[in-house]
């Protein structure tokens, strides 16, 4: 008996929400004043992508897409490189998720290319972790500023 007393409490509380949602609103200087009305339908959309102005730090440059290699990362994953002062920092924006943390390694430098590692190392223990993606900025120092040199991007998956 109680539960049928609570929905019909719950019954007679929904009816009068959806009567004050749809009331008909009063002329402002009418007898009773304004009156502020409800709408049943929700506002918002669904939440979208997130818009991101470039991850170039300011005072960075960002390396022009045609001197960068990213054909043996995934497609999904970043492909921003930028300099920092004199040429002989360079930055990428990795990605890394969970339990996951990102780093960069510079595994090769030549007089025309530059090779960056971007590694994600995950703990070798199994444990509880959150399903977000970040893409955290990272910076590496360069023997020498990069100049006109082709950045080439590779990945790697390490445990530890």
């Amino acid at each position: 008996m109680r539960s049928l007393g609570t929905a019909v409490g719950a019954g007679a509380l929904l009816v009068a929400l959806v009567g004050c949602a749809s009331s008909t609103p009063t002329p402002v200087g009418a007898e009773g004043g304004p009156t502020l009305t409800t709408s049943a339908s929700p506002t918002t959309s669904a939440p979208e992508e997130p818009e991101f102005e470039s991850p170039v730090p300011p005072g960075g440059a960002e390396v022009p897409e045609d001197r960068v290699d990213a054909s043996a990362v995934p497609a999904d994953a970043p492909k921003t490189v930028w300099t920092e002062g004199d040429g002989s920092t360079i930055g990428v924006l990795a990605q890394e998720a969970g339990c996951g943390k990102a780093s960069v390694e510079i595994a090769a430098q030549g007089p025309e290319t530059v090779e960056v590692v971007l590694v994600e190392t995950t703990p070798a223990d199994q444990q509880v972790c959150t399903m977000d993606i970040r893409f955290p900025p990272l910076t590496a120092k360069l023997d020498a500023p990069l100049g006109e040199r082709e950045v080439v991007l590779t990945t790697r998956q390490d445990t530890k």
